[in-house]
């Protein structure tokens, strides 16, 4: 008799997008994601759940900065270039949704943007700033 393979108790199942597909890379130049994979990929350890793929602004990077985080300025300690307007890059939810409540959110592309993203923030919100079709 062939017994059907059960997955490892420790594999994760695929990170899936807010459009509920797999989820799609955010930015690889420059390299972005809480694991640096490209992808905004999160998990237990991701205290700031960086799951909301965003498009830089200038508007965005003046307003983070004004917050604390300086995401323009260049860290080679951490490998970090600074962002740009144009750039894409994996935020904090709770970042993005203090720029939104801001009237500074960033666009969003939704087919990089973590499902987990909707446990603070709903879909119509990231739709309403979406930068790609949801038939993506």
């Amino acid at each position: 008799m062939i017994t059907p393979a059960v997955p490892k108790p420790d594999a994760a199942p695929p990170a899936r997008n807010v459009l509920g597909q797999p989820l799609q890379p955010c930015s690889t130049d420059p390299l972005t994601g809480y694991t640096r994979t490209g992808c905004c990929e999160t998990g237990p350890q991701d205290l700031g759940s960086h799951t909301v793929c965003a498009v830089m602004t200038a508007e965005f990077l003046a307003f983070t900065r004004s917050r604390g985080n300086d995401l323009s300025t260049p860290a080679p300690q951490y490998r970090f270039p600074g962002l740009k307007p144009g750039d894409r890059w994996c935020l904090c939810v709770g970042r993005w949704k203090e720029a939104l409540d801001a009237g500074c959110a960033p666009p969003v592309a939704l087919n990089a943007t973590n499902e987990a993203a909707l446990r603070v923030v709903t879909i119509e919100q990231l739709q309403q700033h979406a930068v790609e079709s949801t038939d993506d």
